[in-house]
């Protein structure tokens, strides 16, 4: 079935597939961190500085090395150029006539999300070049960090006894190595920006397509002491002379005044801005840098509506933006840097960290960014009616919450092409509410409006055959849509299951409101997300078929481990249910509920009483309660419920869903089994494992390592005092994935022991926020419990 679906879409349809089992993307080891914002697209470069990895077209991936887009390095002393240099290791087979081939022993890397330093130690000359590349990627910012650029900030050292002129020539193709760059029709400009007595130089590049237009930008700031040279266009496939000519001969570019002609069908065009300054003896300068890009209004593949990215609030949706993003991004960059050490330095300095951790934390984020991330406006006619669908009028604060903070969405994976995959962004909400809580509670909004309405158009789902409804009233849905067509228009993109029978996604949405509203004090969400929680736990109360309390599986793979199959009552969706019930009780008292409050108040203490009883074994809580084979496997994440309970304070006195001592001896049957006895206890914990020391193999999924679900396993050892258990777990994923395997900035779903991977750069392991909350909470750092405050909290 999935086979002759696969077919019909990408050969007859020619459309990509929302998961493609056929084609994955091949491993590359070359990414480096990636350049932009939150939400306008993104553009990762490599370790060696290549431009390698473009999502400009929202949620949809190009994977190509630009070569013409280099830095190159021109060094001149008593009015002679000594030395010019591209400052990459390549040796293409294009732009010959410019010296290729720079040592890679003289040049090192280092990355911290959203930073990155390129350091060229240059072979012969006593001069250091120091790149440091930069987004505006600010935690509580919901302006800067919605901005398309990235900022290059040269430093160089000059180590000689004269002075010396340095010239760092940054040039660019107009396009990102797609076919469509040949189309014709493109063309480049000069520009200048000046505001506030700031004057920024470069060049536009205007990349002229039918469907989503955009126009990049290279620009240099100047200042006294440093001039701004450009060429508007040269051809990247050709020699390159002219252009290297250029530069040696003085250093300069020549600077031709006026726009380039279009290029003809099948012709490709470049251009590039040269900023240069005269370094004195054992001096240092700086030479400033920036790319930008304005692709301020976008269709997704339906082609429905015209969508406008947050970012046009304050620089305006007509396309021509980025001469004054490329200056605000000069003049401000500072100004991030100071915030973004404000909120890096307490965790960088505090000694009784691991230094991997302060690695895996920062770089982590990158997939905030470069997961297909999109963040779109609300249009300023909009209403309430528009956006809440025919049953949707309770949520009295979704269009001023959407208004001020716009609608926020990405990617389950590059590979697993739907927008906010709920199980999964389950595990990494915490990134998002610790570091932007008001993009999560817009998410929550969205997912609000979906629960309550229903699409009720028939399709059939692939892997059981069967025919249901897309989306039926009062569930959870999977996913908000595929960019491929029209994400929140049409949801539940995955057609893999019917996920309206999932066991876990209602539980994690009553998990989350409870969980935002105790780090965010915000009552008016509280309030709103009220009817919507007892909704979908009225929905979910159906599966609880005895009527014990406790709810059952139904015996197919009904949760976010889609390929693992539960009968009966089981440790993570039995875990997840008590855990939403005891929340359910908490949100009735902080609302005043009573009645509700008692209701789930019984069913909590029934629910509790069969849970011991059916899955607890003296040491962990079995997998399931079906007497199986598998039953008796060791789940690394069983303790899921109360990883939930503890980030909200719920974990003790009056709210103590589990017992402490059956938490604990479960976390260290998993430490003991899970993680020491996989792999040596270095590749993290594998998700099932049989009680004599084997990975469990009854299912694909059993036997591999999940690395969100391992960052979440290590908090919750962390919340349940097991520190140094908590940080061995989650540094065996690190070490794995960032060092072992080279996936860094494309962290995968999931690994096994042996040469296995799947689906690369995905959005659950920013799941290791989840310990930085832990962590926090232990030194006595975290919010107070919430109250309800009186008076609105919305703007």
């Amino acid at each position: 079935r999935y086979f002759k679906w696969w077919f019909k879409k990408t050969r007859i349809e020619k459309k990509s597939a929302f998961i493609d089992l056929l084609c994955a993307v091949p491993l590359q080891q070359i990414y480096g961190c990636p350049l932009g914002g939150i939400g306008g697209g993104t553009i990762t470069r490599g370790w060696r500085g290549e431009f390698c990895r473009w999502q400009l077209n929202p949620g949809l991936y190009h994977y190509e090395t630009v070569i013409a887009n280099q830095f190159t390095v021109c060094l001149r002393c008593k009015g002679q150029t000594i030395y010019q240099q591209v400052l990459s290791v390549e040796r293409p087979s294009t732009l010959q006539g410019w010296n290729w081939g720079y040592c890679g022993h003289y040049a090192f890397y280092h990355a911290l999300y959203p930073r990155a330093w390129l350091v060229y130690e240059l072979p012969g000359q006593n001069v250091v070049l120091t790149c440091r590349q930069l987004s505006p990627v600010i935690p509580h910012d919901y302006k800067d960090s919605s901005l398309p650029v990235g900022v290059f900030i040269w430093e160089v050292e000059n180590g000689r006894d004269e002075d010396v002129e340095v010239s760092i020539m940054f040039s660019l193709q107009n396009g990102m190595g797609a076919k469509e760059d040949r189309s014709g029709g493109h063309w480049n400009e000069p520009f200048t920006f000046q505001k506030d007595g700031e004057r920024v130089a470069g060049v536009l590049l205007h990349h002229c397509l039918a469907v989503n237009p955009f126009t990049l930008a290279i620009s240099a700031r100047e200042k006294a002491g440093t001039g701004v040279t450009h060429v508007t266009a040269f051809n990247p496939v050709g020699l390159g002379r002219e252009v290297w000519q250029d530069l040696l001969q003085d250093g300069r570019l020549d600077s031709p005044t006026g726009k380039s002609s279009p290029t003809e069908k099948g012709e490709v065009t470049a251009a590039a801005v040269c900023a240069s300054c005269r370094v004195p003896a054992h001096g240092h300068k700086t030479l400033e840098l920036a790319l930008a890009w304005d692709m301020p209004c976008v269709h997704f593949g339906s082609k429905e509506k015209l969508h406008l990215r947050r970012y046009t609030r304050f620089f305006g949706s007509k396309g021509d933006a980025a001469p004054a993003l490329s200056h605000y991004a000069l003049t401000h960059y500072e100004e991030w840097e100071r915030k973004i050490e404000a909120w890096q330095n307490p965790i960088l300095e505090n000694s009784q960290l691991p230094s991997w951790y302060k690695s895996a934390l920062f770089n982590e984020l990158y997939f905030m960014t470069d997961g297909g991330t999109i963040w779109m406006e609300v249009p300023p006619d909009c209403r309430a009616e528009d956006l809440q669908g025919p049953a949707g009028a309770g949520l009295s604060h979704l269009l001023p919450v959407l208004r001020e903070y716009g609608r926020f969405a990405y990617l389950e994976g590059q590979e697993y092409r739907m927008y906010n995959t709920y199980d999964v962004h389950f595990y990494a909400s915490f990134a998002l509410v610790m570091l932007w809580p008001k993009l999560q509670i817009s998410l929550q909004y969205d997912i609000a409006v979906t629960v309550v309405n229903e699409d009720v158009q028939p399709r059939q789902y692939l892997m059981c055959g069967q025919t249901a409804q897309v989306k039926m009233k009062n569930v959870v849905p999977h996913d908000i849509g595929d960019p491929g067509d029209e994400p929140w228009q049409r949801v539940n993109a995955y057609l893999m299951h019917d996920t309206a029978d999932w066991k876990d996604l209602n539980l994690k949405f009553v998990l989350q409101v409870y969980r935002d509203y105790y780090l965010t004090h915000d009552s008016l969400y509280l309030r709103d997300m009220w009817p919507v929680c007892q909704a979908v736990m009225e929905s979910e109360l159906k599966f609880d078929t005895d009527n014990d309390g406790l709810i059952e599986n139904g015996g197919f793979a009904d949760q976010t481990y889609d390929a693992w199959v539960v009968h009966g009552a089981s440790a993570y969706c039995g875990g997840l249910w008590l855990a939403a019930v005891c929340m359910m009780c908490k949100m009735a008292e902080v609302l005043g509920d009573t009645e509700v409050q008692q209701k789930y108040l019984d069913i909590l203490n029934k629910g509790k009483e069969a849970f011991e009883r059916r899955l607890w074994n003296g040491k962990y809580y079995n997998y399931d309660s079906s007497g199986s084979d598998a039953s008796s496997s060791i789940m690394s994440d069983q303790c899921a419920g109360q990883w939930f309970l503890g980030a909200c304070g719920l974990d003790q006195g009056e709210f103590e869903v589990f017992p402490k001592s059956h938490v604990l001896s479960a976390l260290k049957t998993i430490f003991e089994k899970n993680v020491l006895s996989f792999a040596g206890g270095t590749m993290g914990a594998v998700n099932g494992m049989r009680p004599d020391g084997v990975p469990d193999t009854s299912s694909v999924q059993s036997n591999e390592v999940w690395i969100g679900v391992v960052y979440s396993l290590a908090a919750t050892m962390i919340q349940e005092g097991m520190v140094e258990e908590g940080f061995r777990t989650a540094e065996g994923c690190y070490r794995t994935v960032w060092e072992q395997l080279g996936m860094a900035f494309q962290t995968p779903e999931a690994y096994r022991e042996k040469k296995v991977y799947r689906s690369l750069a995905y959005m659950r392991p920013l799941s290791i926020w989840s310990m930085q909350l832990a962590l926090e909470r232990q030194a006595g750092q975290a919010p107070a419990p919430a109250q309800l405050p009186q008076g609105p909290t919305h703007p």
